[in-house]
């Protein structure tokens, strides 16, 4: 998972559209955002549990109060206000858009009534389109990373000694599997044991009281379904629209002679980018036709092998190929007259020494047969090597396409900067009308996509009430099959959990193993952190030969848990390498962590500040002046990527105004509100800023 952006919208102190904050990566993976206390540091943090889980921080106060007072107050009665975080992110080399919203208002008792919270999830295509998702926002993000692991990569950095404490241990046992996919061989087993009462059980027949009932929901349905249709068609005729309105600017941009010349290039990309998607698109359908067609074959290798296997056992016993066949010592017998003249009449001793050959002579019906399936699994064995070599060279094309996409959007994205900050007026406003266009277009797209969203989710429920209208009688097979199965289930059971216990206990001896390593670079004690089999995480001395436990200090504790958090993701990353569990994405991981460096002193900040970023591939970190300055900005600075302030704008007339000096120029960090209202502002740190930069509003 790689974070790319975060917007919020009327949330908490961040009246109205925040900036877009956007987050680093690569080499300089680290972004900081500075704050005093009561800025928005742990609203930023918690933006993002509340968008992907709508779950908060033990500290975060008032959580049912999440909407902008001013901008209530702004409204009119009954008016409502939008409050939402939106959040982009890839995963998979597939880039998500996911927004949680609800509505709020003062009604005329001078009460805050609020909406219900919706969450929305675009996934970017192969085209370029953004498209709602095949499965629910909640599946796939709890596919991408699990709700219940979370609270390891979204935290406060006061309070993340709580992931090493006692009454949370017995919660790392099972976070841990999920993390590493363990966790899914747990789910096996408890479906499997379900399985065996399920599969017993009769199915009951649907009563004529609860089609009454489904066939009401049906008609509810389709008239949803109705409205959804036309309002599917008027957005796709306003998308139209806006691409009519975007071709005509881009000829006027192609006619203003300062921007001809970059015009032209950015309209070469965009065409060159249409292309490649394209060609992206009919790649992935031909790896998509290959595994529907020809994947079945690579897991019959075991299957050929008996068969030859059971082709050597006929041939070694004269079977195949026999000299003397069946249908030859028949027809002997028939004619009552052996090869060598001699009569055979039965009862007599020549008779049944030929009738003897009956038995031993092979069937000229199975030697055919057997040749032909020869040749086939022959064939089909030889296939298997072009099978590879063709997917191999799909995969690599697609791999190298999306080099291509990404290449093409930063010179797109480059050009564009250029067209903005052009010092001819007609050509930054031309840019400008082009840039409000295409968010339109997006925004309008992201709303489509949300409606097909909506729409699929009506058409399965109409299609699941016609089945169960349509479905009268239980079948009956169902009872005959579950006492095949249940038989099965003992096996599948039992060979679940030693597969499992293996496991769990090779990732947690190298987990240890890890942890112990990032303990001992940051502490300057001797303690050794100890994982039992219960996953539950100790510190120990060893100064007398004998391993006893220590009582760690809340710094040690949230050393401790740093550590953990690191050896999980370098073992995690490591482990899925080697094996084909079913898990989160192991690839990346971002870290965001609200003032981490609060109760340690020098030597334990400076020693944590040298090892954060290097825990994950993303590394956001929120600070207060005191807590950057001195060897956490020395130490962290080559690794710095982006740099935000967030400025306080307090109500108070007699506030006391703060500032922060960043690369020698001097940033607000608490300032006078031009109203009645405190507010929260993002800036950007850079730097060719300067203080007289700020508009307050």
């Amino acid at each position: 998972m790689k974070i790319f952006s975060l917007q919020l919208c009327n949330f908490r102190q961040f009246y109205g559209k925040t900036p877009v904050i956007y987050f680093a990566s690569g080499e300089r993976n680290t972004t900081v955002i500075h704050g005093n206390n009561g800025a928005g540091k742990t609203t930023l943090l918690n933006a993002f549990t509340w968008i992907l889980y709508e779950k908060f921080t033990p500290a975060f106060a008032s959580p049912n109060v999440l909407v902008n007072k001013r901008a209530l107050k702004q409204n009119d009665f009954n008016a409502s206000v939008e409050c939402s975080g939106t959040l982009e992110f890839e995963h998979d080399s597939k880039k998500y858009q996911v927004q949680r919203k609800f509505y709020a208002y003062f009604n005329k008792n001078n009460v805050i009534e609020y909406g219900n919270i919706n969450l929305y999830m675009h996934v970017i295509g192969d085209d370029g389109r953004w498209n709602p998702p095949t499965e629910k926002p909640e599946d796939v993000i709890e596919q991408i990373l699990p709700q219940s692991l979370h609270h390891y990569f979204f935290f406060d950095g006061e309070h993340i000694e709580h992931i090493s404490r006692s009454e949370q241990k017995t919660n790392l046992a099972e976070d841990t599997k999920e993390l590493i996919g363990i966790k899914v061989l747990d789910r096996a087993i408890e479906h499997v044991k379900k399985a065996k009462k399920t599969l017993q059980e009769e199915l009951t027949l649907i009563g004529d009281s609860q089609i009454k009932k489904i066939l009401e929901e049906q008609h509810k349905s389709e008239k949803q379904q109705e409205i959804l249709l036309n309002k599917i068609d008027k957005s796709r005729l306003e998308i139209e629209r806006y691409e009519r309105e975007k071709e005509v600017i881009n000829q006027e941009l192609l006619g203003l002679n300062g921007a001809k010349q970059m015009q032209k290039s950015k309209i070469e990309l965009e065409a060159e980018e249409k292309k490649v998607r394209q060609e992206l698109q009919q790649v992935n359908l031909q790896i998509k036709n290959q595994l529907s067609t020809q994947a079945y074959t690579i897991f019959l290798s075991e299957t050929f092998a008996q068969f030859q296997n059971c082709l050597a056992k006929m041939r070694e016993k004269g079977q195949l190929p026999s000299g003397i066949k069946q249908q030859f010592v028949e027809q002997l017998l028939e004619q009552q007259e052996c090869i060598c003249g001699r009569e055979l009449v039965k009862e007599t001793e020549a008779y049944q020494a030929v009738e003897a050959w009956t038995n031993k002579a092979g069937s000229a019906e199975i030697e055919e047969t057997a040749i032909r399936l020869e040749a086939k699994v022959n064939d089909v064995e030889e296939s298997l090597s072009v099978f590879w070599q063709r997917f191999d060279t799909n995969k690599a094309k697609v791999n190298n396409l999306r080099e291509q996409l990404a290449e093409n959007e930063t010179k797109l994205d480059n050009l564009k900067e250029k067209l903005r900050n052009y010092p001819e007026a007609d050509v930054k406003q031309q840019q400008e009308k082009l840039d409000a266009v295409e968010r339109k277009i997006k925004e309008l797209t992201l709303e489509l996509g949300g409606d097909q969203q909506q729409l699929k989710t009506i058409e399965s429920s109409i299609d699941t009430n016609q089945k169960q209208i349509d479905k009268h009688k239980v079948k009956e097979e169902k009872q005959a099959q579950a006492k095949r199965r249940i038989e099965g289930t003992k096996e599948i059971i039992e060979r679940l959990s030693r597969v499992k216990e293996l496991l769990e206990k090779q990732f947690r001896l190298s987990l240890e193993q890890k942890v112990q390593e990032i303990f001992s670079q940051i502490s300057f004690t001797s303690y050794i952190p100890r994982l039992n089999e219960r996953y539950e995480l100790n510190l120990v001395e060893n100064t007398c030969g004998i391993a006893q436990n220590v009582a760690a200090s809340t710094g040690e504790n949230q050393i401790l848990s740093l550590s953990f958090i690191g050896g999980i993701i370098d073992r995690v990353r490591t482990w899925s390498e080697q094996n084909n569990l079913i898990g989160p994405d192991s690839s990346t991981f971002p870290v965001v962590m609200d003032s981490p460096f609060g109760s340690l002193d020098e030597i334990y900040r400076r020693q944590v500040a040298q090892s954060i970023p290097k825990l994950a591939n993303q590394l956001v970190i929120m600070v207060t002046k005191t807590q950057w300055r001195g060897e956490v900005e020395e130490e962290v600075q080559p690794y710095l990527g982006r740099e935000y302030v967030l400025v306080y704008h307090s109500s108070k007339p007699d506030c006391e105004e703060d500032t922060i000096t960043i690369d020698n120029q001097i940033y607000p960090l608490v300032g006078k509100s031009a109203n009645v209202f405190e507010y929260t502002e993002i800036i950007e740190v850079n730097k060719s800023w300067s203080l007289n930069n700020v508009v307050r509003t």
